[in-house]
Formats: structure tokens, sequence, C-alpha cells
């Protein structure tokens, strides 16, 4: 049984704590007299930022040591950007809800001497930044003549660094950015044709322990089917190919009548392979839709392409 108060772990990151606040205030909403506290900590990936992600490997690259915390009983749910939460949890932890989306879109951000251009219309050797090998993969495939750099850090860091001239453009996600009041700095949503977002992008996950009926009966009042629903289908596509949050593996969910859609791709680092497929079926089994989508995929050569990516980037020992 939980102990009074309600105990969140979450990163201590700016954003993280923007979207820990909103599940606070609206669990606080939802059940009035419900104390609740919050733990902030650092997670591996926010204390390394010499090192590109890939590098480091993506196992709970930013939810090992909050899960860590519920383990042993110093928290009882952990607040995710959900594309950072791996398909696969830790033994006795649960995805408990999936909350509303926002916009999944990545989003263009400009340095002030380019505010006339688009993605389309970037010069030869306009220097891009990312650390997204999801991003980079798609983005390469269409624009071969950009320049592509790491960037690490938080949004705000990444955006100093945009406007201290180091880049001549970032790509972030539009719902971090609107979280943190900074939608103005978008200056182009990139259309799905182009670049696919990330499995759960803009979406948050709970997680909690499985045993523990009493949080779960509290954080379900903020669960969204609509968005759950398309998410699943996205986790289960992402966890049949055994991928990661940092391998080029791209998705789109969208509902016709009573079908959900995926896309869904997978590339090669260079971008010069692009495997695409898209599948429909009943909305009230997603997971099934990203079984079928990774199964088309690997027929067309996905799977030859992840071996060659997971040979590449791994781990530095």
């Amino acid at each position: 049984m939980t102990s009074s108060p309600l105990r969140i772990a979450s990163r201590r990151s700016q954003l993280a704590m923007v979207q820990t606040h909103w599940v606070r205030d609206e669990l606080t909403k939802a059940h009035p007299g419900l104390e609740i506290s919050i733990e902030a900590m650092a997670t591996q990936g926010d204390k390394i930022l010499d090192v590109a992600l890939a590098k480091i490997g993506d196992k709970g690259l930013f939810t090992k040591e909050l899960e860590a915390q519920m383990l042993v009983d110093r928290a009882d749910i952990a607040v995710h950007s959900l594309k950072d939460l791996p398909t696969n949890l830790p033994e006795g932890l649960m995805l408990g809800c999936i909350t509303e989306r926002e916009d999944p879109a990545d989003a263009l951000v400009v340095h002030a001497r380019h505010r006339d251009l688009t993605l389309a219309t970037l010069p030869e050797g306009a220097v891009v930044g990312t650390s997204s090998l999801r991003r980079l993969a798609q983005l390469r495939h269409h624009f071969p003549h950009l320049v592509f750099k790491d960037v690490r850090g938080n949004v705000i860091t990444r955006l100093e660094k945009l406007d201290a001239g180091e880049y001549d453009c970032l790509i972030l996600a539009a719902a971090g950015l609107g979280r943190l009041g900074l939608a103005n700095r978008i200056h182009e949503l990139i259309d799905p044709s182009i670049s696919l977002h990330a499995v759960g992008q803009g979406a948050l996950g709970i997680e909690c322990r499985q045993d523990d009926a009493e949080v779960l009966g509290w954080i379900k009042v903020l669960e969204h089917l609509p968005t759950a629903r398309r998410c699943l289908a996205e986790r289960a596509f992402l966890r049949q190919l055994e991928g990661g949050c940092q391998v080029p593996i791209g998705v789109n969910t969208r509902f016709e009548a009573d079908d959900l859609v995926l896309t869904g791709m997978v590339a090669s680092l260079d971008g010069l392979r692009l495997i695409r497929d898209e599948v429909r079926g009943s909305k009230t089994d997603p997971e099934s839709l990203g079984l079928r989508l990774a199964e088309a995929l690997r027929a067309q050569g996905a799977g030859e392409i992840l071996e060659e990516i997971f040979a590449t980037v791994r781990p530095e020992a």
C-alpha cells in the first residue's frame, strides 16, 4: 500500500519539471486532498553531454534512475516523455497510463539570418543540429546537401547554441517547445512525408509498480484513450523491430473512421536506404497493427538495415 503523499520521480530538466508539475496539478484536481511530492534527479542521459546519445546506448538512458526509485519504494510513479521510455520495462513496473498527446511533429527552428527560408530552401552546407538518428537519417535522405551536426543539452541550451551561431537551424520536438512556452520559436512544422516522428513523441507516460492498485487507480484518470491506442501501436512496432529511441525508426498514426492507420519507416544512417510502409486495422487492437507493420518492413529488408546499425552504433566501452 502506498504511503502518503504520492511520490513522483522526475528528471530535473526544465521540460521534465514542467511536465511533472502538470501531472501533479491534474492529479490534485481529480483527487482533492491527495498530497503529492516530487523528487527530481539527473539521469545518465542528463549527465553525459559530451558524447552522442547513440554512442551511450538507449536502454533506460533517461529512465533508469527514476525506475530504481520505484523499485526500492522511494517513489510511487515516474513521469516520462513517452518517447524516452523503453518498450520493455523492468520486472515489477508497468506503463500505468498515457496522457493526451500534444502535436507529435518535428519542428524546424532557425537562426535569425535564415528567417526567410524553409527546410527545403536552406542553402547547401547549412548546418543542422540534431541528436536524433531518426531525424538525421530522414533528413539526409531528403536533403543530402545539408550538413548535420550533433547537438546536446536541454532545449534552452540548444537554443542558446543556435542563437550564438553554432548552427543554422535545429530540429526539435514541437511538443517540447510548446510545453516550455517557446512555440514562437517554431519556424516550420516538418511534414510527415519528410520526417516521421519518434514512437510516443508528444505524449507523457506515467510508470508505476504493477502491484500498486491504489496508485494505478489514481493515475488512470489521466489516460487518454485515443492517444493510448496510437502510442500502443507505435510501441508494439518498435518492440517487434527490437529498436530503441536512438535508432532511425519513425512513425505516424491517425484515425480514419473506426480504423487506426499506422505508418512506419526504417532508414540507414546515411539516408540512402529508407523503407516505408503503412497498415490499417481496428483501433481496438492497436498492438497487432504495430506487429503487422514491423513484419511488413522486415519483409522489405528493414532487418538487414537495423543489423548494420546495431553493429555500427553501440555504447562506448
